[in-house]
């Protein structure tokens, strides 16, 4: 199950941000931030991009503020990038991504 949450904006839109499981080796995480005008067309926006499985339960981690900042100025409200598998979100010096970064993601050497 991923570990997530929503915060609602003032103008009605919802930031969904979402911890999930990497599909290459199962052990990494990547917090998922989607913009959209309600909680279900956000999950409905990661659906159509393959991540059929994807399921908000509750508000345990909600997106903070620079969360939110960075997802409001991305021009596809749809962004990534890698997270802590305890899912608490930790100050990192990473980017965030595009999401078409995160599906042409190359698999890791074997």
């Amino acid at each position: 199950m991923a570990v997530g949450g929503f915060c609602r904006l003032p103008t009605g839109s919802v930031v969904v941000a979402l911890n999930l499981p990497t599909a290459v080796d199962g052990t990494g995480c990547v917090r998922v931030l989607v913009h959209a005008q309600n909680r279900a067309r956000a999950l409905t926006r990661l659906r159509n991009l393959g991540m059929r499985a994807v399921y908000l339960r509750g508000n345990a981690s909600p997106p903070t503020p620079d969360e939110i900042t960075a997802v409001l100025h991305h021009p596809d409200g749809l962004i990534w990038r890698t997270a802590p598998d305890d899912g608490v979100p930790v100050l990192s010096q990473e980017l965030w991504h595009p999401i078409r970064a995160l599906r042409r993601r190359p698999a890791a050497p074997a």
